[in-house]
């Protein structure tokens, strides 16, 4: 079945420094209202009595009752009110509508948590090299093996659950007890940032970050993918950095794998089958419906909640030790201290019993249907009709007394809005699945393969780009390209295995099971596969190594070192070009480079520069050998930079709006194009590279050219020529 697409807000791609303001605004709005919790003489005088126009005044007349007896009513600060009945929900819209990446990079508390990082206070790890005496400073990070990387799902649903209760007994309405929690909280994200790098925070400890699955996961209605296409350096909500030449660069250090920050989609399919999963989802789910029943069990009625009484009841902590339910007008004595956290422990573990019996028969219903279903699928669809249920029922509640005030017909129109967007997004998620996912994937890799080959692709795309199909297209087009030989599938599959590893979509030890789908799909028996494997272990044995970091997030962490470490050799160069070493930079960038190529080039910089090198791999956390994993797995643009750099045209040619009658441009490409064809083809361009940097590899000589041979009929032409250079000195100096 064809997907159902929906417009996407790609506030991923949205510039870091622009997003760095909007959650400075944030973050200050949210610490005036703390402020106002605490000190708030003037939004009280809009809920007195005599106020001639406001809407929020009290009503002397109206009588909530709570357990048969009026509750007492007087002008109240907004503070609360606000914080509850609007900030609140807002975030679980959010979540829902616009996705996680939405909300993560606009989060007050997630911003403050990495305060810690931008000031450099973050806690190190002291390391020694026994051979060298060398000493490095690494990042703490939650280890993988830990008791909190294992569990942090349970304690953070604990804590979410203790929060819960603390809003009934504690912080609901009395405002020095709700300011002085979201001050704790402020702090704990503080020393939590402090003690472990990345967003250990957000991932580990936060009690928002459960929510955040449950509404954000696998996707949200208008949220990007991070999967399709060709992959991207900085995906959705992941760490940023802005370097100081104005680059946006990725700051990720693999603090979790998988990571929602990265690719939301892929952290839902892979934590799926957890059975810590149905807790998250049933239990919430049971601990929400539980949490607004009890406003009804203590009161008796429902207008003690829908009032919005509840958020500024000046008698809530006189009421902790008196009756906590009411039920057919008596009063249980049960303390309220005592009733609340038992009716939300009910329901949460009534919802989880529950989950897994509606899961069980409903594997049992599509059996009887003829129409099987894997574990897999059933449980991503209970867990999908789950959370279209607990969002309407939470907007069921949440707003209501704020919504009532709005001029009609938005008070009605609202429920429709909320049954609409949660509808939209149960019918896109209802088609996802793990293999749907995959099978996106992998046709980004092929794509990428299917560029390299420079096969004749314009009379089956009508016009079209490659990067304009789609995942089914790509696979279509894989079938039906005439030059697309056996020998060339088999080159093809090659090249998506070792992406697939090198970038950690598949663990060596899965690789069979991985990519069974592109096997399929290009025909490649398994007999085939093994050998290719075998191939594959033979030419870069290093891939293979057991200790090698695998996952996408720690290929996204060397990605990130490396990066800036070009960057920095390069700019430094730039301002003193008569010390570049462009030939010791090209034998670090060698498969077999060493540590000693390394040592050597790093001699030939500047002490400043040193400096901001040891800076970069503190900062990721790089030891020795990530640092030379890294560096050999060089993309063509940086071998480009290289290039450009040698012959002294980043500069102008960033600028230069008339980058095709670029007299130094034209000359280089004459110079390349020998045979004066008007074309420069892959011989040329290994005859003239090798000429002025002879440590540059086949290898790396055909990465390049693939990548400037934009139309793929395997020439070069000046057109694309000026393309490439121009973007590679616009990234090196447009932004500063």
């Amino acid at each position: 079945m064809r997907e159902t697409h929906f417009p996407e807000i790609m506030l991923a791609k949205v510039p870091e420094r622009q997003m760095h303001w909007v959650r400075w605004g944030l973050t200050l709005g949210w610490l005036l209202l703390i402020v106002s919790l605490f000190f708030d003489p003037v939004s009280s005088q809009l809920t007195t009595p005599d106020h001639p126009w406001s809407p929020i005044r009290i009503n002397p007349e109206q009588c909530i009752l709570v357990q048969g007896e009026c509750l007492p009513d007087q002008p109240y600060p907004l503070g609360a009110p606000i914080f509850w009945g609007i900030i609140v929900p807002s975030a679980i819209f959010i979540l829902l509508v616009f996705g996680h990446e939405f909300w993560r990079r606009i989060c007050p508390l997630s911003f403050i948590s990495q305060i810690p990082r931008a000031m450099g206070w973050e806690r190190k790890n002291k390391r020694v090299n026994k051979k060298t005496g060398k000493v490095r400073y690494e990042l703490v990070k939650v280890k993988k093996d830990s008791w909190l990387a294992k569990n942090h799902l349970l304690l953070q649903l604990g804590l979410f659950y203790v929060g819960l209760n603390f809003r009934i007994l504690f912080v609901n309405s009395n405002r020095l007890a709700l300011g002085s929690f979201l001050l704790f909280t402020i702090a704990a994200s503080l020393v939590v940032g402090f003690l472990y790098g990345g967003k250990s925070w957000c991932q580990y400890f936060c009690p928002m970050a459960p929510v955040q699955q449950i509404y954000a996961e696998p996707r949200g209605l208008l949220a990007s993918t991070a999967h399709e296409g060709d992959r991207q350096p900085i995906s959705q909500s992941m760490c940023r950095t802005v370097s100081p030449e104005g680059k946006e660069m990725t700051a990720c250090v693999a603090c979790t794998s998988p990571c929602i920050d990265i690719d939301a989609e892929r952290s839902y399919w892979q934590a799926l089958t957890d059975p810590q999963q149905q807790w998250l989802y049933y239990g919430y789910v049971g601990v929400v419906v539980g949490y607004f029943l009890f406003y009804f069990l203590y009161s008796g009625n429902w207008d003690y909640y829908l009032s919005g009484m509840w958020a500024h009841d000046e008698t809530q902590l006189n009421t902790l030790l008196k009756p906590g339910l009411y039920l057919f007008n008596q009063a249980i004595a049960i303390p309220k201290i005592i009733a609340a956290p038992i009716v939300l422990a009910i329901f949460g573990v009534a919802g989880y019993g529950l989950g897994r019996q509606i899961e069980s028969r409903y594997k049992v219903y599509q059996r009887k249907k003829h129409r099987p279903l894997s574990a897999e699928e059933v449980r991503h669809r209970v867990f999908s009709v789950s959370t279209f249920f607990v969002f309407n029922f939470f907007f069921l509640f949440a707003s209501r007394n704020f919504i009532a005030l709005l001029p009609a017909p938005i008070p009605y129109l609202f429920p429709a809005l909320i049954a609409l967007c949660s509808t939209l997004w149960l019918y896109r998620t209802w088609q996802r699945s793990n293999n749907r996912y995959n099978r996106e994937s992998l046709a980004g890799r092929l794509r990428k393969q299917l560029r390299k080959l420079n096969l004749d692709t314009a009379q089956f795309l009508e016009g079209q780009s490659i990067d304009d199909l789609n995942a089914d297209e790509i696979y279509v087009l894989a079938k039906v390209l005439p030059g697309f030989s056996k020998e060339k599938r088999l080159q093809t599959y090659k090249g998506i295995m070792r992406e697939s590893i090198e970038e950690g979509y598949v663990a060596v030890d899965q690789v069979f099971e991985g990519l069974q789908l592109m096997r399929q799909e290009l025909e490649i028996a398994d007999k085939e596969h093994e050998q290719i494997l075998d191939e594959l272990m033979a030419e870069n044995p290093e891939l293979f190594r057991g200790d090698r970091p695998h996952s996408r997030e720690d290929s996204l962490r060397l990605e990130s070192f490396r990066e800036t470490f070009l960057e920095t050799v390069l700019e430094s160069w730039k301002d003193h070009p008569e010390e570049s070493h462009i030939q010791e930079l090209a034998q670090v960038f060698q498969k077999n480079g060493s540590p000693e190529d390394l040592k050597k080039l790093m001699a030939y910089l500047s002490k400043s520069d040193q400096k901001m090198v040891a800076y970069l791999r503190q900062e990721y956390g790089i030891s020795d050998d990530d640092e030379m994993i890294a560096l050999r797995r060089t993309e063509p643009d940086e071998l480009w930079q290289a290039i450009a750099l040698n012959i002294d045209v980043l500069e102008t040619l960033a600028h230069d709006d008339a980058a095709s009658d670029h007299s130094v441009l034209r000359q280089l490409f004459s110079e390349i194009d020998t045979d004066n064809s008007g074309g420069i083809n892959i011989k040329e361009l290994k005859v003239f590279i090798k000429n002025i940097i002879p440590n540059f590899t086949d290898d790396q000589i055909e990465m390049m050219f693939n990548r400037a041979d934009i139309i793929g009929n395997n020439m070069i032409t000046y057109e694309e020529f000026c393309v490439l250079f121009r973007k590679i000195g616009q990234q090196h100096t447009a932004k500063k």
